[in-house]
């Protein structure tokens, strides 16, 4: 039997999950059978550019829908002329920015801790002239291996490929590419150990 509290959060989630969905096709994100929208999901897609979200992904921007501590809502965005995002099948994201002046891909099954943000270009540059007259930054494009796992407020800046199933330890910071099948963790993110993918049980 639901409590009157799951009752509301269902409604809520199936409210959030009609009315952001609409709202990412006024925007002309492209969203997959399946997806869950808990709470505000904000987009903005930059002319002649592309968002593309799999089906059966999760966001979730609501407090309720992640008791460990969302700080705000999930935003997709692109910022040049033919940028793209493109999310795999089954991702789950929990108040994660992901922002694209060129190329950002995520392959199937990645998951985004609390307050993740993956960017590909720096948004300010370092000279002063240049940064008061609003240049962006170098971008490079970011690549996302299947079933990665981003732990709580990591960043992950322009340039990196992170390989199939590592794991990146919560508030680290990837600078530079990271192989699969490992666990990292650090300012810059290095990784400290491999990623056992077997039941040592077995």
């Amino acid at each position: 039997m639901w409590t009157a509290d799951e009752i509301l959060e269902f409604v809520r989630s199936a409210m959030g999950t009609v009315w952001y969905g609409l709202t990412a096709r006024v925007w002309g994100v492209r969203v997959g059978a399946g997806c869950i929208f808990d709470g505000p999901t904000h987009f903005k897609r930059y002319p002649t550019s592309t968002v593309t979200i799999g089906a059966n992904c999760r966001f979730r921007s609501s407090p309720r829908s992640n008791f460990i501590g969302l700080n705000r809502h999930c935003a997709l965005s692109t910022h040049a002329k033919g940028a793209v995002i493109q999310v795999g099948r089954r991702c789950g994201f929990s108040g994660a920015v992901i922002a694209a002046r060129e190329r950002i891909v995520l392959g199937e099954g990645v998951l985004c801790g609390a307050n993740v943000t993956i960017t590909d270009f720096d948004w300010h540059v370092v000279e002063p002239a240049r940064r008061h007259s609003r240049q962006s930054g170098e971008s490079s494009p970011v690549e996302v291996g299947d079933n990665v796992w981003l732990g709580m407020n990591v960043l992950v800046l322009k340039g990196v490929t992170i390989g199939a199933n590592t794991v990146i330890g919560a508030n680290s910071v990837v600078l530079s590419s990271l192989p699969p099948d490992s666990v990292a963790a650090g300012i810059p993110a290095h990784v400290v150990a491999p990623l056992s993918l077997h039941d040592p049980s077995h």
